[in-house]
């Protein structure tokens, strides 16, 4: 019987023609003494890494925020363990998923900076915040304060625990453009009062891409003897940075399929040791002691392929470089809105501080909806973007990633400046 290659089984299975493998090793060898900063200029050496993904070739992917590529390589060694996982079944799932599952909580614990046991592996941001949300014992009364800027699945389970439990949300607006972290963090303590248990606010403005001042809200709410629960779905493995710079935040979630190269479905959630025994967890996990984190992470039967994946994706990440990682990131989203942030008939919704954004930024035309816009661009010039058109933020927002290339970032410029005419 004649033998199929592994690329050749992966193609069958996948549909896909899997591109060569860059010898990532070797290129990064050649770049030891570049800056992160002069490196994220050089279009030679990205464009190698772009050669590490599958990019499609029918329309320009600038919507890298909800969901990336996974590498190539990240991708195999995912087909690969499908495929391993399956010929054994339950006796995986039985006895080796769980050392395997701990494992790759260590490893994400020391990318952030914390110990394994305040950290679990979830689906999603979602799913990770939603569990801190429902999971404090509110009382009639009690107050929390968030930004109508914040992601709508998290605004909504506040909105659920106010009708359960005749809870308060408080809603502040952030600027799209602050004069300074000492603006923003004054809106946050205003809404602060007597009653508030509980601040949420993001790392990263999912919907604008500004950069929030963290650590000193998080210092002002603790002053309060308030809780902070910071939304990191965009930041982690984006910026560079460890837990401790946030400032002691009680909660975090992010999400392992945006910015560090997991497949698809794959997230974290952080808690303080000392906040793990308080919060109640959503389904009825009674394994496990009330101050043992794991009690929050019952999954259930789940594709336990993803979780094996995250190791080969921090491998991945690693190689790259995090400190290079957000240096070309941040050149992109400049490249592209400093040729457009003086026209009379753009809108720029990102500071253009560097400190305050990176990869993610918001554009809007005057006089063409969001809506509008984000369709104009993807049938007329195959630009791919998604519409926002809420909470003081009109625009589509543009999130490029590694493979994205200046190419693709002058048609989506040329297109902004021929709409901006009509």
């Amino acid at each position: 019987m004649p033998q199929i290659s592994k690329r050749q089984f992966l193609k069958n299975i996948t549909g896909l023609s899997v591109l060569p493998l860059i010898n990532l090793d070797e290129l990064l060898a050649n770049h030891t003494s570049t800056s992160p900063i002069d490196l994220a200029q050089n279009e030679d050496f990205w464009q190698q890494i772009r050669k590490a993904y599958h990019v499609t070739q029918d329309f320009i992917h600038l919507e890298n925020g909800y969901y990336s590529l996974a590498s190539n390589e990240v991708l195999e060694e995912y087909l690969k363990h499908i495929k391993t996982v399956n010929e054994v079944s339950s006796y995986y799932m039985r006895t080796k998923q769980f050392d395997d599952k701990l494992l790759a909580r260590k490893q994400l614990a020391e990318l952030l900076g914390c110990s394994h046991e305040e950290l679990i592996i979830t689906r999603n941001t979602t799913e990770s915040l939603d569990t801190i949300i429902s999971g404090i014992n509110w009382k009639e009364g009690d107050e929390a304060v968030m930004a109508a800027q914040d992601y709508g699945a998290m605004l909504d389970m506040f909105k659920l625990q106010a009708r359960r439990y005749g809870m308060v949300n408080k809603v502040i607006s952030i600027p799209n453009h602050p004069k300074n972290d000492e603006e923003i963090v004054a809106l946050y303590e205003n809404a602060i009062t007597s009653k508030t248990r509980l601040l949420m606010v993001c790392q990263m403005v999912n919907i604008t891409g500004q950069i929030m001042p963290v650590k000193k809200i998080v210092e002002m709410a603790h002053r309060h003897q308030v809780e902070v629960l910071v939304d990191g779905a965009h930041a982690f493995g984006q910026l560079d940075f460890k837990i401790t710079d946030l400032g002691a935040c009680d909660y975090y979630g992010s999400s392992l399929h945006k910015w560090l190269g997991t497949p698809l479905g794959a997230g974290i959630l952080y808690v303080r040791k000392d906040k793990i025994k308080q919060i109640w967890q959503l389904y009825g996990e009674m394994g496990f002691e009330d101050n043992d984190i794991r009690k929050l992470n019952h999954t259930g039967t789940h594709p336990v392929a993803t979780d094996l994946a995250i190791q080969d994706a921090i491998r991945f990440h690693q190689k790259i470089g995090i400190k290079r990682k957000e240096e070309r990131l941040r050149f992109l989203q400049k490249y592209w809105t400093e040729q457009v942030r003086n026209h009379p008939n753009i809108v720029v919704n990102t500071p253009q501080d560097l400190n305050r954004a990176c990869a993610i930024a918001n554009v809007g035309i005057k006089n063409i909806s969001p809506a509008e816009l984000a369709k104009i661009l993807f049938d007329k010039y195959k630009i791919f973007t998604v519409a926002i058109n809420y909470a003081d933020v009109f625009g589509v927002r543009v999130t490029p990633h590694l493979y994205t290339n200046t190419q693709e970032l002058d048609i989506f410029v040329k297109a902004l400046k021929e709409l901006a005419k009509a």
